[in-house]
């Protein structure tokens, strides 16, 4: 099994009850908030080393730094890690994209890490609103036309809207 197989297997909860889920949960964003903390507090560096020497780095475990290169592998500039394939050997790089980052963290509800202070001196404030806002408006799903209960329904069944989608359940 891949170290990200290992990682989705343990933080996805095989075998474990929502108590255990929940201090693997709450002790991974205590680590994954210390590491953006060093990291936002040096923007333009860039990280590199195996996954096993990153996680000694920032005093974690593989399996953590996993999770972590997961996580941040779509807010990299301009290239991913190898993430389905990487092993502690495998040489990464973390080089943050703020804009992407700030944009993520936000879509993945993690005001814990986009509230972080770091950011005031990365990203001014309108930036920070304006990215939070795209963001929002990005799942945000508008009818232009209003929908009859007799209209074909618009998820493409092929049946009227008040017979599939617009059913009272």
């Amino acid at each position: 099994m891949t170290l990200l197989e290992n990682w989705r297997n343990l933080a996805y909860g095989d075998g474990m009850d929502d108590k255990q889920k929940e201090e693997l949960w709450s002790g991974y964003f205590a680590i994954e908030k210390g590491i953006y903390e060093k990291i936002l507090s040096n923007p333009t560096e860039v990280i590199e080393g195996t996954v096993k020497e990153l996680a000694e780095k920032y005093e974690t475990e593989v399996l953590i730094m996993t999770g972590f290169l997961d996580g941040i592998n779509e807010s990299l500039k301009g290239y991913e890690n190898p993430i389905e394939t990487m092993d502690e050997d495998t040489a990464v790089k973390i080089e943050i994209d703020p804009e992407k980052l700030y944009y993520n963290m936000v879509e993945a509800k993690a005001n814990w890490l986009f509230e972080l202070p770091q950011w005031d001196s990365i990203l001014t404030e309108e930036k920070r609103k304006e990215l939070y806002k795209t963001q929002k408006a990005s799942g945000t799903v508008r009818n232009e036309q209003k929908i009859y209960p007799n209209d074909p329904c618009p998820c493409g069944s092929g049946k009227k809207y008040k017979k599939c989608c617009g059913r009272n359940k």
